[in-house]
């Protein structure tokens, strides 16, 4: 209930960031008031024109009526232009509100078992509706409530034209609403397969050279083309959804208004009214199904706008923000895992199994094991990457939940398996892009991971441009780069899963070095390796096989016991448990129309 209710609060986050722009659209409303009132501007000069001035025939009348009616169009037309860019402003102020939720989203929700084209969905919403708010398509919205004025004249003028234009006008809203429903599944799939698209793209983007070297291009390039044909299709299906209905109420539109003038030339003959009403009828007709049209004219980004609106509020629902918590002190003393269970994001088999163990400060523990055992997603859980689904992972007896991310991370050195850097300065890399970050600091943790050397032998030593992902740096500088941001800021936890694969020999060397000195200031080090030569400053060894710590101790001792056990036959494969999540996650972050 608890979690019910926390997400019913969090999934009003885009509607309260639409409330915070209401000032705006309050000035807006004012601003189309007055541009409605001003759009009788036409009517009532037509009707002046022709019942005044020409039976009149005075040509001074006539110059200050046109004069007046100039000043008129001309101030209609500059708040016109002011609404249209208060809306643009709405847009942006929407937009920054969000932006930081947004991409907190984009971040978290690969953690959540979210796909590529489902994380990056939200900043495609966002975008929509920003999109949409800077339109023309709310200004219909702000001039529908002044319909009823210019039926009210067309019923003044005479009541059969009131009441062709109500007639008119209840056939347009019908269209709209049907526009609407042809639309918004054909809408939905077509924002589906693009995100599809470019998650595919933008994957293809990031291993151009696996796909090249590898002759995957071609196999590659027809599934793009697959997806890129039904996203075409899509998109047509959605235009032609709309394209005919809009069509006929443009021509149904001009139809009607030509049809109020037949009509008032009928009146005019049989002395009903003058030629002036005739005139101004037309145009008050005109005026009053005006926003009707653009509001069909607009309806997709309409559609789109509301299922943008609906998917933001039901990621924000099922990926929480995180709220404010009380500041820990500074870990010191120790990391324990109690009976752990852990299961990649999204799946309900755990990988980790009832793991436990404790470590104090100082300590250094080697994580081995054959590949598939479970190491790299303890190495995930024990940095709060993964949550537990059963048990607690603790900090000084505090568990992981219980610190804010950022602080939490600046007391934890994580070393992945797959090093992923970014684009910027090596100084920026090592430092997380701090942006006080401490330049004695940042060459403190590149002296500690043995890279202070190789830095300097850099083009422009710690302010070397390396690219998207590290691309000008080997393998092994990448790796020892991301050895010294790991390293930065002395954090209490280390957490290294495969730091050798890319080294050499001085980089073991240099990397037994880091570990030892990390223990030496009191820190905790846990290293995942499958080469002994990283084990060397460790006095821990655990051993994982099939998602469990099958033994854990002195190092020494418990690699003796995995020689002597090599020699005997292996144990009979333990039964695998499955668990179902503490809080499984609604929906599993699919898209909702």
């Amino acid at each position: 209930m608890k979690q019910s209710s926390r997400n019913r609060e969090e999934s009003t986050e885009v509607q309260d960031a639409l409330k915070s722009c209401l000032p705006s659209f309050s000035n807006v409303a004012i601003f189309s008031a007055v541009v409605n009132i001003l759009a009788l501007t036409g009517s009532i000069y037509m009707l002046q024109v022709y019942d005044r001035v020409l039976s009149s025939r005075s040509i001074p009348t006539l110059i200050g009526l046109s004069l007046i009616t100039l000043a008129a169009y001309a101030l209609s037309g500059g708040l016109d232009m002011l609404r249209g860019k208060m809306l643009a402003r709405i847009g942006a102020r929407f937009d920054e509100i969000l932006a930081p939720r947004v991409f907190d989203l984009v971040a978290t929700m690969p953690l959540k078992g979210a796909k590529q084209a489902e994380s990056m969905q939200p900043i495609r919403d966002v975008d929509t509706i920003r999109g949409f708010l800077s339109g023309l398509g709310p200004t219909a919205l702000f001039d529908m409530p002044f319909m009823p004025i210019f039926l009210i004249g067309c019923f003044m003028i005479h009541p059969w034209v009131g009441i062709m234009s109500t007639i008119g006008g209840v056939c347009i809203v019908f269209l709209t609403i049907y526009t609407d429903s042809k639309s918004k599944e054909p809408s939905y799939q077509v924002t589906k397969s693009g995100a599809e698209r470019q998650a595919l793209a933008e994957t293809s983007r990031r291993n151009a050279e696996a796909i090249r070297a590898l002759g995957m291009l071609s196999f590659l390039g027809k599934r793009y083309d697959e997806v890129h044909v039904r996203h075409v299709n899509d998109g047509l299906a959605s235009s032609e959804s709309s394209a005919g209905i809009s069509a006929f109420a443009k021509v149904f539109r001009m139809v009607l208004q030509s049809g109020v003038l037949g009509l008032g030339a009928l009146l005019v003959i049989e002395g009903q009214m003058s030629g002036g009403l005739m005139i101004a009828g037309s145009i008050l007709m005109s005026r009053a199904l005006a926003p009707i049209e653009i509001a069909v004219a607009h309806w997709k980004g309409f559609t789109a706008s509301r299922q943008a609106y609906r998917r933001l509020q039901h990621i924000m629902s099922i990926v929480p923000a995180q709220g404010q918590r009380m500041p820990l002190p500074a870990p010191k003393q120790a990391v324990s895992v109690e009976e752990v269970y852990v299961s990649a994001p999204g799946a309900q088999f755990p990988i980790v199994q009832a793991a436990s163990l404790r470590l104090q400060a100082g300590q250094g523990l080697g994580l081995i094991g054959p590949s598939a055992s479970g190491k790299s997603t303890l190495a995930r859980a024990l940095v709060g990457v993964w949550p537990s689904m059963r048990g607690e992972i603790r900090l000084d007896g505090a568990a992981l939940d219980q610190w804010e991310p950022d602080a939490l991370g600046r007391h934890i050195g994580y070393l992945p398996q797959d090093v992923e850097l970014f684009e910027g300065t090596v100084a920026e890399n090592i430092s997380r892009f701090q942006p006080n970050a401490k330049p004695e600091d940042v060459i403190a943790a590149a002296k500690t991971a043995g890279a202070h050397d190789l830095i300097l032998n850099l083009p422009d030593g710690y302010d070397t441009k390396i690219g998207e992902s590290g691309a000008s740096l080997s393998g092994g500088q990448r790796q020892r780069v991301a050895l010294a941001r790991a390293l930065y800021g002395n954090p209490f936890l280390v957490v290294l899963d495969e730091p050798n694969a890319s080294l050499d020999g001085a980089g073991d060397e240099a990397l037994n070095q880091a570990i030892l000195a990390v223990r030496q200031r009191g820190g905790i080090v846990v290293v995942i390796t499958h080469r002994p030569a990283a084990l060397g400053q460790v006095d821990q060894v655990a051993i994982m096989e099939e998602g469990r710590i099958k033994a854990m101790g002195p190092r020494d001792e418990v690699l003796q016991g995995v020689m002597k056990r090599n020699t005997t036959p292996a144990p009979q494969q333990a039964p695998t448990v499955r668990v179902q999540p503490a809080q499984a996650q609604a929906g599993n972050l699919r898209e909702v129309g």
